[in-house]
């Protein structure tokens, strides 16, 4: 006790995920061979948080491997939903969003290379920040296929609400975390850049299916309302074409198992510890690949990550044929902002079902910024209360009886719908931008957000 503020977060209580290296407590990755060797420093970020005067609570539970969103592991066992334990709470970050739904500490931090921030926080209703690689400080935080860059991973913050994940942005920000590691990009918090999206007419792609998994009808309806909401206040939207997004997810699978498997393999042996069903499935179909083949992937990675910035530059002009490319840089004003998308294809679904990331990993094959946001509540029948209720209607109607399933994975998708398992479950959208621009997509949140209450208050 010294009697004085330590800083901005003075006593403020949170938990990290356990990937986190915290000095003294064990850095598991979910392997039982990993326990019993506490870290002997602090991340960075960890470092930063407790000069700021933040108190870490505790350490919250992970899957084995961390490649998998749900949480279940050999050693800490299965993770469930916060109120309703026959559903997964999502992963890899899934203890961080089940500790957070309950109010178990103020604020979390946690990783994302495929989702594992905003599935959790969408299936529990929080807000879940994917930062784009280089924003926040990862020295510190071991991952599986440690020394591989080709595929970044984030670290973010999810909360119960929007002015805290803001906050904590800033507070982060203003520590300077490219000091300690060298990583970060120098780039200090712009407020300018959050205040001034926020005042004007925005431009906006929305992804209602991305033609792989089509949502079930709640989630589709929750996306239309929000688009529909963000039209009646003078905003501008437009359908997102998602024809090149499995190209480029197939792409990043296959640098998930470039090992072959072997970094998995090798902590699974410290211990002799089983593998879980979705880790043998994901090793033992993973072959190692020559040098060669992994210099062609990231040929194949780098050329689509710039045909993919063309086409975002190219969408802001399709409604003025008469633009030439020499106008075009005075015509920036037009081109999307940011995206909405849902977050995953169904709420909250029962333990070992969940499978298609893909409307999450594709902008961690990007490293573009992006946002997991609560946006009402699944209801089977329209109801009135405090929340959003998102009721489908006909969209359900043509889902249930004409939809004719593309492949195996939106068949999966379709077997998991059931109304009445899902009813009051939290639905999450996606606000998507494009590398470090957090405080653009943080704007478009608060936009969201007051829309969100205008509609509430006028039920």
């Amino acid at each position: 006790m010294t009697g004085t503020v330590v800083g901005p977060l003075h006593g403020i209580p949170m938990t990290f995920k356990d990937q986190f290296n915290v000095q003294g407590i064990d850095t598991t990755l979910g392997y039982v061979g990993r326990s019993f060797k506490p870290a002997e420093t602090d991340a960075v970020l960890v470092k930063i948080m407790r000069k700021l005067g933040a108190i870490i609570i505790a350490k919250t539970t992970i899957p084995q491997s961390i490649l998998w969103n749900e949480t279940e592991s050999p050693l800490w066992g299965v993770t469930t939903y916060p109120d309703r334990p026959h559903l997964s709470p999502g992963g890899s970050s899934g203890g961080e969003a089940a500790a957070l739904a309950m109010s178990g500490s103020l604020l979390g931090w946690g990783t994302d290379i495929g989702g594992s921030i905003r599935q959790p926080a969408a299936l529990c209703g929080l807000f879940g920040l994917k930062p784009s690689s280089t924003r926040l400080p990862y020295a510190g935080v071991p991952v599986s296929h440690d020394g591989q860059s080709h595929v970044p991973s984030s670290v973010g913050p999810l909360t119960r609400d929007l002015s805290t994940l803001v906050a904590i942005m800033k507070e982060c920000l203003s520590a300077q975390p490219w000091i300690l590691d060298p990583n970060v990009t120098p780039l200090p918090w712009r407020e300018d850049v959050f205040q001034s999206i926020q005042t004007r007419r925005l431009r906006i792609g929305v992804i209602f299916d991305d033609g792989v998994v089509k949502p079930h009808p709640e989630i589709e309806a929750a996306v239309r309302l929000a688009a529909d909401l963000l039209e009646a206040a003078g905003h501008e939207t437009m359908i997102w074409d998602t024809n090149d997004h499995i190209d480029c997810i197939q792409t990043m699978d296959q640098f998930y198992r470039a090992d072959g498997g072997e970094d998995i393999r090798r902590e699974l042996q410290v211990a002799g510890e089983p593998m879980i069903p979705h880790v043998a499935g994901l090793v033992n179909s993973a072959k190692p690949i020559s040098v060669y083949e992994y210099w062609r992937l990231n040929r194949r990675k780098t050329q689509a990550q710039e045909d993919y910035n063309t086409k975002w530059n190219e969408t802001g002009f399709q409604t003025s044929h008469a633009v030439d490319r020499s106008q075009r840089p005075q015509r920036q004003s037009q081109l999307v902002d940011v995206l909405i998308s849902p977050v995953a294809p169904h709420t909250a679904i029962p333990h070992r079902s969940a499978r298609w990331t893909g409307y999450t990993k594709i902008w961690n094959f990007l490293d573009y910024t992006a946002l997991a946001i609560p946006f009402g509540r699944f209801r089977q029948k329209s109801s009135t209360g405090n929340n959003l209720d998102i009721c489908a209607g006909d969209i359900r109607q043509d889902y249930v009886k004409g939809h004719v399933a593309r492949n195996d994975l939106d068949r999966w998708n379709r077997h998991l719908y059931d109304p009445h398992l899902m009813d009051g479950l939290p639905i999450g959208l996606q606000i998507i931008g494009r590398r470090l621009e957090e405080e653009k997509v943080l704007g478009v949140a608060k936009v969201l957000e007051r829309l969100k209450a205008e509609r509430l208050n006028s039920l």
